[in-house]
């Protein structure tokens, strides 16, 4: 039997986990946006939102509206995830 916890198995949930991740995937998060379709400005971005770089800690908290974005060594986001 599948766990089920209320807000985290939720469908409506994952589009916009999708629409986030098709929105950041492979871009870098600026201060300001710089136009180009290589970045993605921070102000545009949820307002509960945190950006985990490499070996950042992380609180194991779980908040079903937090944008968490994933980025690599070069800032370049590699993955998004609500939590």
């Amino acid at each position: 039997m599948p766990l089920v916890v209320p807000g985290i198995n939720n469908t409506s949930g994952g589009s916009d986990m999708d629409a986030w991740a098709q929105k950041l995937m492979g871009k870098t998060v600026t201060e300001q946006g710089s136009g180009d379709v290589n970045s993605f400005a921070k102000k545009d971005l949820p307002e509960r939102h945190r950006i985990v770089k490499p070996g950042d800690a992380m609180t194991m908290d779980h908040q079903p509206d937090r944008l968490n974005i994933h980025v690599d060594e070069s800032g370049t986001v590699h993955n998004v995830n609500f939590g």
